[in-house]
């Protein structure tokens, strides 16, 4: 069936010129969905955290990770107990039974630190910290928070995975790419990785590789475990840390750097990206695959490029056309952001996703 579709046909579908990827992408698709056939894995477990206002966030999240992933997905909800029932109704009336799965689970800390942790930066916001000690049948983690939105398959990040060398446990990205602007190395009052530290919004990990792992730190010679390490860091470093359980994993890492895969900045592509100028020179040539609107900027005015995007994913309706509901609708909302300086490279938030819109298509075709 995919010899008979002619090139012309894809080309004045996706509005490009003759010979611009076309045909290219669609067998660079459909060789790529040969390959999840033919090497089967086990399902992609996503965590997030969720507290007070974050629910429509939440699931905006959780459907973008749906729209594209290939692989079954199974989501494991940390939320506070008047969330439940709310996420439970959205989420049964998913329309994909059997390949997105999900558990809730209350938040839930130390009992005898319970309330320090809770208010450490955002409420519960350091659950992220405790997962690998609470998910104990989970080998894989990708913990994201509430305000990211896939802009390509789950799977692709997953498989940074593979990647790890013996020695690494966790991948995130750095917090900024231009040192002038950076937070870390300007401000910081603690240890942190790296040239301008990293950011945790988007954290993939080998659990069973943390769980195992003895740690070097700055409070004892002896090397301490996950768990045994988290209190006695927030009590000597909670006087001098700003941003909470990221500041811990920056703490964390600076001394143990050869456990940390670091990604680039088009898998975490937050407002610092492009408010000062362009500089994720990545996401410039491939785009965002990954966007982190963090500082609430899909709920304000302040960055209308991010708010466009989270308005197009949390309208877009299962089983529609995503070109005509999702594509179109979305670069007509960016063209009116170009007074700012994310909008002027609005051509950025969209590349990946109509890339992943032609996988998608012709893995629909294919199979």
């Amino acid at each position: 069936r995919c010899k008979n579709l002619s090139v012309s046909f894809w080309n004045s579908y996706w509005m490009l010129p003759s010979g611009v990827c076309g045909m290219n992408c669609f067998w660079e698709a459909a060789f790529r969905y040969d390959y999840m056939k033919t090497h089967p894995s086990e399902k992609m477990h996503l965590a997030v955290v969720a507290c007070g206002e974050r629910l429509e966030e939440t699931v905006t999240m959780l459907r973008s990770a749906i729209i594209f992933s290939i692989r079954p997905l199974h989501f494991h909800i940390f939320a506070e107990d008047q969330l439940h029932e709310s996420f439970k109704n959205i989420l049964d009336e998913f329309p994909y039974e059997g390949r997105v799965n999900y558990t809730l689970y209350p938040i839930t800390f130390p009992t005898e630190s319970a309330a320090e942790w809770k208010k450490l930066f955002k409420p519960c916001a350091s659950q992220r910290l405790f997962l690998p000690l609470i998910l104990k049948n989970v080998d894989s983690l990708l913990y994201v928070d509430t305000d990211i939105l896939f802009l390509r398959p789950v799977d692709d990040i997953w498989s940074f995975l593979g990647k790890f060398n013996s020695t690494q446990i966790a991948a995130m990205a750095p917090e900024h790419e231009e040192p002038r602007i950076g937070w870390y190395n300007r401000f910081a009052r603690h240890p942190f990785y790296g040239v301008t530290g990293i950011n945790s919004g988007v954290m993939l990990m080998n659990m069973t590789r943390i769980r195992r792992k003895y740690f070097k730190n700055d409070m004892t010679p002896v090397r301490l475990q996950w768990g045994e390490m988290l209190m006695p860091l927030l009590k000597k470093y909670k006087l001098n840390i700003t941003w909470g359980d990221q500041d811990l994993l920056n703490i964390m890492f600076f001394h143990n750097p050869e456990s940390l895969y670091v990604f680039p900045c088009q898998w975490n592509y937050r407002p610092d990206h492009c408010i000062y100028g362009s500089n994720c020179k990545a996401a410039e040539e491939e785009g965002i695959f990954i966007l982190h609107g963090n500082r609430g900027v899909y709920h304000d005015d302040k960055q209308p490029t991010f708010r466009a995007v989270y308005e197009a994913i949390k309208n877009y309706s299962f089983g529609d056309d995503l070109v005509h509901s999702l594509l179109q609708p979305l670069e007509l909302e960016l063209q009116k952001t170009m007074h700012t300086y994310c909008g002027r490279v609005y051509k950025v938030f969209v590349k990946q996703l109509t890339k992943s819109i032609r996988d998608f298509y012709a893995r629909r075709s294919k199979g």
